[in-house]
């Protein structure tokens, strides 16, 4: 009896220990920028962002009926206002947040530039959370400097000259706001001499 009270109690703390133990149990990505990652462009090729060494990036993840979906216009404006000096904006639609993406990535694509004027690299729609979430955004939002959950369609990542994410903005500050600019500026201010090639995985 003492021996199945012993074994029942070790069951039942290993059951508590899983319990108490991360949701997501899949093994990190390894990877030390997300420019060592590669989605996949709107028209079906590969973009590997690891092209995009040296520049500054800001990665956000779109929808196209969105109550934030304005903010297009603000990245595209901010897009072709720092392009020369090395910024690229990267936009990744998703269908993440109740259906707000639903269209094909011909139908995104259409509406973004239709619309919007939309000139910077878009990119075909992925999961960026959930159990089908892409590597990258697994990165972002567990091992990167800046984790946490994707909150709402347009999250933004900032990605410095190095590789590495230097801020991270919520859906509610807009691509114009004084701090968004002043993190591009400063990020733009490091010299392309001192950038290091993307780490791969």
């Amino acid at each position: 009896m003492h021996r199945w009270i012993l074994l029942l109690s070790a069951v039942v703390m290993l059951a508590v220990l899983g319990l108490c133990s991360c949701g997501d149990n899949r093994p990190p990505t390894g990877a030390h920028s997300p420019l060592a990652f590669t989605l996949t462009a709107n028209d079906g090729r590969p973009y590997p962002l690891a092209t995009l060494s040296g520049k500054v990036v800001l990665l956000v993840n779109t929808a196209s009926h969105c109550v934030f979906t304005k903010q297009y216009k603000g990245l595209e404006d901010l897009y072709v206002h720092y392009q020369d000096q090395g910024l690229v904006v990267v936009g990744i639609p998703s269908d993440d947040f109740f259906g707000q993406e639903p269209g094909t990535n011909e139908e995104i694509h259409s509406f973004c530039t239709a619309t919007y004027g939309i000139t910077f690299p878009l990119m075909a729609k992925v999961d960026v959370k959930g159990d089908g979430q892409v590597p990258l955004y697994r990165y972002l939002t567990k091992e990167s400097p800046f984790p946490g959950k994707i909150t709402w369609n347009f999250n933004k990542f900032l990605i410095g000259r190095n590789g590495q994410v230097v801020a991270r903005f919520g859906s509610h500050i807009t691509p114009d706001d004084a701090q968004v600019i002043a993190a591009v500026q400063t990020a733009l201010a490091v010299p392309l001499a001192s950038a290091v090639p993307a780490p791969g995985k």
